[in-house]
């Protein structure tokens, strides 16, 4: 199975930038769809940027379109997460997660669609 390992949270002030970093290990790294998400204390998880496990194709939920930027390197098998220009609201617990199977267009956004998780990694964004 694919297990997923984050890094990069941490504390930034508003307009900062951190950059998450998630390694899988398991099957072939180009085979999977990576996502991001999010989830603020008292909120349900959300979706915050995929990336298509062939071309190379991304999407953003709207919060963050233009400040934050999905990446691939499947050498390393990591993705990444650029943070440009942190809001207090980006303030969350962050998830990379994993599907191998299932349609991108329809699939990208939905947590169900997801067939593995990391543990998360703290970031906190001061005012």
């Amino acid at each position: 199975q694919v297990q997923l390992v984050e890094s990069g949270g941490g504390l930034v002030q508003a307009g900062g930038s951190l950059r998450l970093s998630c390694t899988a290990s398991g099957p072939i790294f180009s085979w999977l769809t990576m996502g991001w998400f999010r989830q603020a204390p008292g909120k349900e998880r959300e979706f915050v940027a995929a990336i298509n496990r062939g071309f190379g194709g991304t999407d953003y939920v709207n919060s963050v379109n233009g400040r934050f930027t999905i990446s691939r390197d499947n050498a390393a098998n990591t993705v990444y997460l650029q943070m440009n220009n942190l809001k207090p609201e980006d303030t969350a617990i962050y998830y990379c997660a994993a599907y191998t199977q299932g349609n991108w267009v329809e699939g990208r956004k939905r947590i169900s669609s997801y067939d593995y998780w990391g543990q998360g990694t703290q970031v906190t964004v001061s005012s």
